[in-house]
């Protein structure tokens, strides 16, 4: 793996992390410089707040028998913890977090008090949509001039479960993959995600972080999006490849079961357009861009989306330029996208 900058603790776990076979000597530093961050993982319809906010300014949501749910700063501090303990000694930031939908109350004595009349104690709030991603900024790689950091987050939505009911298994999303710090684009695979775990307990959530530490291979990631760069798609190709893409969304459900799952809507074709011609990082500017300019292209544009469906569409992504990768060496399966 060219160009990996690691701390020592990492360069003892390269082994357990699969990485040798694309890694040369790890080169040693002091500091790892962070760049300025100029935008977020995800951006439309939220709002960065911090972990103190979390933990002093919302309430957590009981299930109608009055048993807690797991609040948001459990679960993002039980991932925290899996992350720490499986990367022993490495550097960690701090988790961005994010939100939307938030939910507004006032407590019992308020009732019947105008709402312009609510003193800020009397008012209650939790969001029902959270995501956060943090980066250890110690496990980096650098591909085709950017800079690469292993990111871990997850996701969770109170409208998955039924708090009108006695205490249930409670749905949580949790990914670890490799974040483009030029334009903090997620790159996430298969290995890299687990979007339906049902679990009772933080102790649940913080087996089931590990389980995918653990079984993630971060070198598969890396190779894949080197040879993501040295795909060829000429402007036609793109072209014809959007052209299909907007085709998809006019297709009956039974003519698109016989394609691959493809997420994305027009929104996101069009932003991924626009990006082709205008992105500072990733436009075209020749008559052609590589697999991994489209792949980027296609994972900025799907940054507007909803948290509870943000990541099933950055997988997506992946998933269909992989497709057409194997398309171009005479795959069947996503052919049909090539014309």
């Amino acid at each position: 793996m060219r160009d990996l900058v690691i701390m020592p603790a990492m360069a003892q776990r390269r082994e357990s992390l699969n990485m040798g076979e694309f890694a040369e000597e790890a080169i040693i530093v002091e500091e790892v410089a962070a760049p300025k961050r100029v935008n977020h993982f995800i951006e439309a319809n939220t709002q960065e707040v911090t972990l103190q906010h979390l933990q002093q300014d919302c309430i957590i949501p009981s299930f109608a028998s009055m048993e807690e749910t797991i609040s948001h700063q459990s679960f993002i501090g039980a991932v925290v913890d899996a992350a720490k303990d499986y990367f022993h000694g490495e550097q960690f930031d701090m988790p961005e977090i994010r939100i939307s939908h938030p939910i507004n109350g006032r407590i019992p004595s308020a009732l019947g008090k105008k709402a312009s009349e609510l003193t800020d104690e009397e008012k209650t709030l939790f969001y029902q949509r959270m995501c956060f991603c943090f980066e250890i900024p110690s496990i980096v790689h650098d591909e085709y001039g950017n800079r690469l950091a292993l990111s871990i987050g997850g996701v969770r939505a109170y409208n998955e479960i039924n708090l009108y009911s006695k205490k249930s298994v409670e749905r949580f999303k949790i990914f670890i993959g490799f974040r483009n710090r030029v334009c903090s684009n997620l790159m996430l695979t298969t290995d890299g995600l687990q979007d339906k775990i049902e679990v009772l307990s933080v102790q649940e959530l913080y087996a089931a972080a590990l389980n995918l530490f653990h079984a993630y291979n971060p070198s598969k990631d890396l190779h894949l999006l080197r040879t993501l760069g040295q795909m060829s798609i000429s402007t036609s190709e793109f072209c014809q490849i959007i052209g299909r893409m907007r085709l998809y969304q006019a297709l009956t459900p039974n003519q698109q079961k016989r394609l691959p799952r493809l997420l994305l809507g027009d929104s996101q074709i069009n932003a991924a357009c626009r990006a082709f011609v205008s992105d500072v990082n990733f436009k075209s500017t020749g008559d052609s861009i590589t697999g991994w300019q489209l792949l980027n292209l296609l994972n900025g544009s799907v940054k507007s989306s909803y948290i509870d469906n943000f990541l099933e569409r950055n997988l997506n992504c992946t998933e269909f330029v992989q497709g057409i990768q194997r398309a171009k060496l005479g795959d069947s399966e996503y052919a049909w996208f090539l014309g």
